[in-house]
């Protein structure tokens, strides 16, 4: 910012921002030490590890059988909306976003390497909180008066819990909307608009606009056209991007061993950090791959169990399966290749003038910096060859993004709208009709937030982002501890495990 130059709401908003943020996931204030623990990362990974543990090691045992699993997920075998398939798209389209190209950089940034091993451990435990969400949305989900089927956590926490935890449903929707908003709009338009900015020189509000355009004309046809929409482009998308990352790997090969090092070593480190307590190191990257983790895989924090509660199956166990697989697939494969390659490819790169091996060691990697642009730099290092003067590597990494985040967008947006009914539905005399009247007027909501958040200050809509997802995924790591006996019956094939609350719970007034 320019010397005598008035600073915008959103850059006077940082510090208070990032202050919230960091007492959540680290415990600090300021800097400072306040809580001896990180305690969003014990809560996340304390109810993951109970989860695992009582599934028995369940995810890691039938990852084999959960990819088998994949090709009859695209058969329907149950009353739902789209197929099971279909569903873990339209997940995994919520999930795979910029948390997997530009959240990456921002963790190695913030915990330096190590973060990545924290990260991968977040996704082992989220693969539990994974299954957990998906047999849950299947075993508890509401048919409407006119015949459709819906569910997430907010279902599972009334149907499984029973009506004396209705605050806890009101409180997960009010951070599902938070959370809709901030990580799954604005950090969303926020990036696509950089990189549109990057490959084609399009203002940023004008990358926004674009977006917003687009999204809207497919939201429009609700779940059905998303999930369609997903069905056609994840698949492809991730698999191009994993591609290019492994050729990118392959042709820097030579610093691989160095690279697992730096992570492993990292993930240890004993030391203090600017001056702190010692072994602030490892409590700043666990911190950094955990939140990161947790925004990119969303484990834990109840937005796929919204997606898969759609699934066309009466099993909760096989729709368990590929919830769990979305973790896997967005953390483990795609979030590791974009580590990969940020921490392994050599290129002409500096930090403060002076010359440095790897992206994430330059200018494009430091807190303020980094994000998308130290993802693209990377690829482009990788791929230089010029393709209408762009590198081929900034064009393979962009429109990756660009499609990643749009898909995100659509996904969100039916979260969002998800969250929005259910407390309408609390209103007496809510009807599915005006149901529709507010789903419009949410869609239109949305589409204005993706202009809006393209102008944002990046560092401020990331680490709001944090903020929200601790506000969403607390009220849902409640309810999984709460229903983790039933989970347990669901994964040894009891479809009807668990109490059923009804009668008490109505989702509209001709319900029940």
């Amino acid at each position: 910012m320019a010397t005598g130059q008035t600073a915008s709401l959103g850059e006077r908003l940082i510090e208070p921002v990032t202050n919230i943020s960091d007492f959540i996931w680290v415990g600090t204030w300021n800097g400072a030490e306040v809580l001896p623990f990180p305690p969003m990362t014990i809560v996340l990974l304390g109810i993951g590890l109970w989860i695992m543990v009582g599934l028995k090691f369940y995810p890691i045992r039938n990852l084999g059988n959960a990819f088998a699993g994949l090709f009859k997920g695209r058969k329907s075998a149950g009353a739902g909306e789209i197929s099971p398939f279909a569903a873990l798209s339209t997940a995994l389209s919520g999930q795979v976003g910029t948390g997997n190209l530009a959240g990456v950089a921002t963790a190695i940034a913030l915990g330096g390497p190590g973060a990545i091993f924290w990260m991968w451990i977040t996704a082992l435990f989220g693969m539990a909180l994974g299954f957990a969400e998906g047999s849950l949305a299947i075993r508890y989900r509401e048919k409407t008066s006119d015949g459709v089927l819906r569910g997430g956590p907010m279902t599972y926490i009334m149907m499984g819990l029973g009506k004396k935890w209705t605050w806890l449903a009101v409180l997960f929707c009010l951070g599902t909307l938070f959370s809709a908003l901030v990580t799954g709009n604005s950090i969303q338009s926020n990036e696509v608009a950089s990189g549109l900015n990057e490959l084609f020189g399009i203002e940023r509000w004008m990358g926004g606009l674009i977006v917003a355009v687009l999204v809207f004309i497919v939201i429009i046809g609700g779940i059905k056209s998303i999930g369609n929409v997903a069905e056609k482009v994840v698949p492809f998308m991730a698999a191009t991007y994993i591609a290019m990352a492994l050729i990118a790997l392959i042709l820097n090969f030579q610093d691989l061993p160095e690279t697992f090092g730096r992570i492993f070593g990292g993930a240890f480190n004993m030391q203090s950090a600017s001056g702190g307590f010692a072994g602030a190191m490892i409590i700043i990257a666990i911190r950094a791959g955990v939140a990161r983790g947790l925004f990119s895989n969303e484990a834990g924090q109840g937005s796929t169990a919204i997606a898969h509660a759609v699934a066309q199956t009466n099993d909760p166990e096989q729709q368990g399966r590929m919830a769990m697989l979305g973790t896997f697939i967005d953390t483990i494969v795609i979030c590791t290749m974009t580590a990969l390659v940020i921490l392994t490819v050599e290129g002409d790169f500096t930090y403060q003038g002076q010359a440095v091996q790897h992206v994430w060691q330059s200018d494009l990697g430091t807190t303020q910096m980094s994000g998308f642009v130290t993802t693209s730099g990377a690829f482009a290092a990788a791929f230089p060859t010029l393709i209408a003067g762009i590198p081929l590597g900034t064009l393979v990494a962009s429109v990756a993004l660009i499609l990643f985040v749009f898909t995100t967008l659509l996904t969100w947006s039916y979260y969002g709208e998800r969250a929005i009914t259910f407390l309408y539905d609390r209103i007496p005399g809510s009807t599915r009709g005006g149901e529709k009247i507010l789903h419009i007027i949410w869609r239109v909501i949305w589409c204005i937030g993706i202009f809006v958040g393209a102008t944002q200050p990046s560092q401020l809509v990331w680490r709001l982002g944090d903020i929200s997802n601790a506000a969403m995924a607390l009220p849902n790591l409640l309810a999984l501890a709460l229903l983790s006996g039933v989970v347990f019956k669901l994964a040894k094939g009891e479809r009807d495990a668990g109490p059923t609350h009804t009668e008490d719970t109505p989702e509209e007034s001709e319900e029940y």
